[in-house]
């Protein structure tokens, strides 16, 4: 599983927003191991205890205990019991029944944005650490030497590269057509800055690559890490930038379209299904950029709008 479940010493460059200081308290979990159901609640207790015990059985309502007490029902009231239990970290998000399912859209595309910055500021912290060291290794083990290190480096970042990248092609495909349904070139400052953007996303990429083959402390080696973490820097600030934007200026206008729940959970489908990489073997280092109550939202997102297999699936890529 991803940073947040670990227990192994970790580098604080690579600290997920969901590490924190687990309850020691224990929880029993009751349920079909491949059920979307029993694995969602799964989840919902790691990010509480380091003293889960789960127990497979054939039953399709799951069940959870704590201490005598026992509860099974629906997702939600079963996430507000382990809420009240262990309070921190709280996973319980709003449901929301009846309203304009058009935020649930709003909501999938601001969740990305949150999970693509952390994963940016990450990156901004491990390039000045690196550029600290100038190739001397930090001393974590996990890391092994400073060319073993650059290569986790270049991994990350092209994981990174490659959500960054499906994001605004979901925008270009998905959701942009629908608001220029509405209003003709309201999203056109949105695709000039994906298209300006994304040369220099596939040059830092490059220059990770450059730097990979370079003599580990040499002059040419510090000054590539120091072009690098300025380049990365530059990128995460036009990339919150532009994201607030989007999220100040286009998103609330998804809500004028006044679609129907039918609809906009097509939109959500469409939106998931444009994601195809994110979704399935990135999804544990999508998940690692959110808080567990993020996670959780995120998760109930996807569960509203596609089949039983596939979110099954998708939730086993986090836990295994």
């Amino acid at each position: 599983m991803g940073n947040c479940f670990t227990s192994s010493k970790q580098s604080m460059t690579e600290i997920a927003p969901c590490d924190f200081i687990k309850s020691a308290q224990a929880f029993q979990l009751y349920g079909d191991p491949i059920s979307s159901f029993t694995l969602y609640l799964h989840l919902a207790l790691l990010y509480k205890t380091r003293a889960l015990q789960f127990t497979p059985t054939d039953d399709p309502i799951p069940v959870v205990q704590f201490g005598p007490e026992t509860v099974s029902g629906s997702r939600e009231m079963m996430v507000r019991f382990i809420d009240e239990k262990l309070p921190q970290p709280p996973l319980m998000v709003a449901v929301e029944e009846g309203g304009e399912t058009a935020v649930l859209v709003v909501k999938m595309v601001a969740l990305q944005h949150r999970s693509v910055v952390w994963h940016l500021e990450r990156m901004v912290r491990w390039s000045e650490d690196l550029v600290t060291r100038g190739g001397r290794r930090n001393g974590d083990p996990t890391m092994g030497s400073a060319r073993m290190e650059a290569r986790k480096f270049g991994k990350s970042y092209s994981q990174l590269l490659e959500v960054m990248v499906e994001h605004a092609q979901m925008e270009e495909r998905v959701v942009f057509p629908l608001l220029e349904t509405a209003e003709r070139g309201l999203c056109k400052a949105a695709n000039e800055e994906h298209g300006r953007d994304l040369p220099v996303m596939n040059g830092i990429r490059e220059d990770i690559k450059s730097i990979g083959v370079l003599d580990t402390g040499s002059h040419d080696y510090r000054e590539a890490l120091r072009n690098l973490s300025t380049r990365l820097k530059s990128l995460l600030k036009r990339s919150k930038e532009h994201f607030q934007e989007e999220e100040r200026d286009l998103l609330p206008l998804m809500e004028a379209l006044e679609l129907g729940k039918d609809q906009q959970l097509r939109v959500l489908e469409q939106c998931i299904d444009v994601m195809q990489g994110t979704h399935s073997h990135l999804f544990s280092f999508f998940v690692e950029g959110l808080l567990p109550r993020e996670a959780m939202q995120y998760l109930d997102l996807i569960i509203s709008c596609k089949e039983e297999k596939l979110v099954a699936s998708m939730l086993r890529r986090i836990i295994e």
